[in-house]
């Protein structure tokens, strides 16, 4: 009889870094009920809002969904929709129904996550009809199809995979029809952080050798040498987290430089608290009523201690470098 093997070290590390969609996805449903951003769906993936999130925690998130939709809409509105959308490490990301909501949808919109978390997200959309409604809405047959750790239509896929494992994954994104010759948007947040330097390297390169008319949208930690950074990763060690990415994230231009070192044309990148005065400040200004935020230099630390960085290609001549804040 087999033994079970037993846990090893990148087991724990990997259950680690599934917690984190949970957290996210927490953190989000109780920002939304505070009314910092809408997010109707927000709730069939997290029922209940929840312990009570530090204010400087929800305007972070704030500054990360509206600079990453910023982002996201731009290249949408540059392509004219004519494009796919791949969310590497989506977790419960609602983007897909929001964009269904606004007529804003891209030919086809993929996820990609561990199979585990695929798994509890398909479970969701089965069960709940607001969610599974505009799927179906969007696609042309009556039938969806849908294993445990993949569901595919026509305008939605998510895909069971991990993107350490390069072969697999681009073999699961072809069995879905991705296209290489459509422009190609890649989201990611908090995710390459979690791989090491050179794992994330090979897939940012993929992505630049596979698709010649693309942008890649990476949110995530940076600045991470100085002592606010230090205590960032102690606590994430804590809870058996290893930032195995983490020497990328020591500043901008470490960000920068994966993108330029492996095929990217045009590279930006800046922290959160610049963006952060780059969003409508009349709607910044509402959502500082909310709550009394006393230690502003807590969020002004936290807003500097991550960052978008942006990279395009754009062969097709749609104007992908003048996308910005």
């Amino acid at each position: 009889m087999a033994s079970r093997q037993p846990f090893s070290d990148s087991d724990t590390a990997d259950e680690a870094v599934r917690a984190t969609c949970d957290d996210a996805s927490t953190c989000k449903r109780f920002a939304t009920s505070k009314a910092y951003w809408k997010d109707p769906y927000i709730q069939y993936f997290v029922r209940q809002i929840g312990e009570r999130k530090a204010p400087e925690i929800n305007r972070g998130y704030y500054a990360r969904v509206h600079g990453m939709n910023h982002l996201l809409d731009a290249f949408l509105k540059k392509t004219g929709c004519d494009c796919q959308v791949v969310n590497l490490g989506a977790g419960l990301d609602t983007t897909f129904w929001r964009l269904k909501d606004e007529k804003n949808l891209p030919r086809k919109f993929f996820e990609v996550d561990f199979p585990t978390i695929v798994a509890r997200k398909i479970h969701h959309i089965k069960t709940k009809p607001p969610l599974s409604k505009p799927l179906i809405e969007t696609h042309s047959t009556d039938s969806l199809l849908l294993d445990g750790h993949s569901l595919d239509s026509d305008r939605y896929c998510i895909i069971g995979a991990d993107l350490r494992d390069l072969p697999n994954l681009e073999d699961k994104l072809r069995k879905f029809q991705i296209n290489p010759e459509l422009p190609t948007l890649f989201l990611s947040e908090c995710v390459l952080v979690y791989m090491t330097p050179e794992q994330s390297s090979k897939l940012v390169q993929w992505a630049a050798d596979t698709f010649h008319t693309a942008m890649f949208i990476n949110y995530e930690q940076v600045n991470m040498a100085d002592r606010f950074g230090q205590v960032m990763i102690e606590n994430l060690q804590r809870r058996q987290c290893n930032l195995a990415g983490v020497d990328v994230c020591q500043s901008l231009e470490s960000q920068r430089e994966r993108f330029l070192m492996t095929g990217w044309d045009g590279v930006n990148a800046l922290d959160m608290m610049s963006i952060y005065s780059m969003l409508p400040q009349e709607d910044v200004a509402r959502i500082e009523q909310l709550e009394f935020l006393d230690e502003k230099e807590l969020l002004h630390q936290l807003l500097q201690h991550y960052s978008i960085c942006w990279a395009t290609k754009d062969k097709l001549n749609l104007g992908l470098s003048q996308v910005a804040f």
